[in-house]
């Protein structure tokens, strides 16, 4: 088979041949035809790897294959992780926490998680029904867990699904307890089936436990402790559209906005309920303006001033503002985060609550908007590589010399604004947009007021990210020849822009650790980062400029961003 590896094509054979007759999954493979290019690219894809065990966790396409999320890359990653527990010196007696939101499989690979933990002697404590990603990590800290599970593809397309791991501190995996997770996973045959435990009996055994309304409940009453000011000081008559994007985010978000007296609330009904299929949205990212189309037609139709959109496991959350025209405006992660950064940070002054020793830590890609509001504010800032299992994993080691923390963010809409949760929590994100929403209205301003007066106050920062979605193992393949270009031909110019500093990550650098990202600083004072994606076959451009006038640091971004991409797309 010219279009099939040696490797692809004995493990496609070994699948069809050892599976059983009447498993779906066989079938799936049989119905594939070997005999066409197409039948050759799709086994291929499938099978030239084993699904990777990367950031935190597993997440690709569903479907047949050792590339693909299935019961049996569940199955193998679940026992990996028992034996993990069970002698790395963790004390699995304290249980995993399982959580699940809208996607396809999703709750069948939740209770397959729980069945394979309860065999091995580990009890769960599983939610019955999909939940928000922050609730999962605040349920971990919340019982004391050893450490949790989560069965989301987050804002990936339909077709995805994912396994994402927490530690006991709330935060996902890393370092050596992803090394030793990942080592016992790869012990084992894909092929060979744990031992299960009927659910049923689990639940009589006292192996699992089912959670509800009381971790509800203590998860929002923590959401609205971090209210930031007194209702008398706020109009919360302001009016917004919320959107789950048919995610977990609708219950709780109606709920915290509702008790905190929001009036001028609306929901797009089209997209309130869990749908998998995401009829009305397609590829359910808020990052993504396509996703908030049903959203800015409510807008208009209520008159609402700004409009909040949650991913389809509501860890992430993204706004846009109404324009003078009536239009609205997508806010990037870099601002939304500096904006509840100021927020909060003038709030919690005028309140007298702001720590002496408050630590504010954003990712090495992200703006230095926020930093800089920070600085003003006297919080020091701290940064990390790209992911929140970087972010919320520096608090420990703040906390023990001394610093609170304040806030976490990163340029990706995500934003961790409490210590409780570690992980991104869209549903206290979107509780603080709307209050801050309501404080700017009791000014007589709106968000979009509040944004410029931050500009001319800080400078004009402007941003752009750019990816280059490059699938499969020829993808993977063109990644790599991208990054050496970058790397190791050392280019000292980016059309007018000459590179005044290169720093590369790929062997740590002062506090963060090792990893492929290289950023350059160019002597005009902009900077762009480069890095492959840990989680989509992409690879991922962002760049940054400031400047004093509005519109030169937009400009500078784009024509650094065009000598860039120039560079990028001639490496085939």
């Amino acid at each position: 088979m010219t279009g099939i590896s040696e490797h692809s094509w004995n493990e496609y054979q070994r699948w069809i041949r050892d599976l059983p007759a009447s498993d779906p999954l066989r079938a799936e493979l049989v119905s594939l035809n070997p005999e066409t290019p197409a039948g050759q690219a799709e086994i291929e894809d499938r099978f030239y790897q084993d699904i990777v065990f990367g950031t935190a966790g597993l997440r690709g396409i569903c479907g047949a294959g050792t590339n693909r999320m299935n019961r049996k890359t569940v199955g193998r990653a679940t026992r990996g992780i028992a034996e993990y527990l069970l002698h790395s010196g963790a004390d699995a007696g304290r249980g995993i926490a399982i959580a699940y939101d809208c996607r396809y499989h999703s709750q069948e690979f939740s209770e397959l998680a729980a069945r394979i933990l309860a065999a091995a002697g580990i009890p769960t404590y599983l939610f019955p029904s999909l939940r928000p990603t922050p609730e999962l990590s605040f349920a971990i800290r919340k019982l004391g867990c050893a450490a949790g599970i989560n069965m989301t593809a987050s804002h990936n397309p339909k077709e995805y699904n994912g396994y994402k791991v927490y530690w006991s501190d709330g935060a996902q995996i890393s370092g050596d307890v992803s090394d030793g997770m990942l080592a016992e996973i790869q012990k084992r045959d894909l092929l060979d089936k744990p031992a299960e435990m009927a659910l049923s009996e689990a639940v009589q055994k006292g192996l699992v436990h089912m959670l509800g309304e009381d971790m509800d409940r203590a998860y929002l009453d923590y959401v609205e402790s971090m209210v930031q000011r007194p209702d008398a000081e706020l109009d919360r008559s302001v009016r917004f559209v919320y959107t789950p994007l048919n995610g977990a985010g609708s219950i709780p978000v109606k709920k915290v906005m509702a008790e905190r007296g929001f009036t001028g609330f609306a929901i797009v009904k089209e997209q309130e309920n869990p749908d998998p299929e995401f009829t009305t949205v397609g590829y359910p990212n808020p990052e993504d303006p396509k996703a908030f189309a049903l959203a800015e037609k409510l807008g208009k139709e209520t008159g609402a001033e700004f409009l909040i959109a949650t991913d389809p496991d509501s860890d992430r959350m993204a706004v846009e503002v109404r324009e003078p025209d009536g239009s609205y405006r997508p806010l990037n992660g870099n601002q939304t985060g500096a904006m509840l950064i100021a927020y909060m940070a003038q709030s919690q002054k005028e309140r007298g609550t702001l720590p002496k020793k408050a630590a504010m830590i954003k990712s090495i890609v992200t703006g230095d908007f926020g930093a800089a509001i920070c600085r003003d504010y006297g919080i020091s800032v701290f940064e990390a590589l790209t992911g929140f299992k970087n972010i919320c994993g520096r608090i420990p080691g703040l906390e023990e010399k001394g610093y609170s923390y304040f806030f976490g963010y990163e340029e990706s809409i995500g934003c961790a604004p409490g210590e409780a949760v570690r992980d991104k929590d869209g549903i206290c994100a979107a509780m603080l947009i709307a209050e801050m929403a309501a404080w700017y209205k009791k000014q007589g301003m709106t968000l979009a007021d509040a944004l410029e007066s931050m500009y001319e106050k800080y400078g004009y920062y402007a941003e752009a990210q750019i990816s280059l979605v490059q699938k499969g193992e020829a993808g993977a393949a063109r990644i790599r020849r991208i990054m050496h270009a970058f790397r190791d031909e050392k280019p000292q110019t980016f059309g007018s822009f000459a590179v005044s500093r290169t720093i590369d990550f790929l062997h740590g650098w002062e506090d963060i650790p090792a990893s492929d990202v290289l950023k350059f600083y160019l002597t005009d004072g902009s900077w762009f980062a480069v890095r492959p994606s840990g989680t989509e076959p992409k690879i991922k451009f962002y760049f940054y400029a400031k400047s004093s006038r509005r519109g030169e640091s937009a400009d500078t971004v784009r024509a650094l961003s065009q000598a860039v991409m120039q560079m990028a797309e001639a490496v085939q």
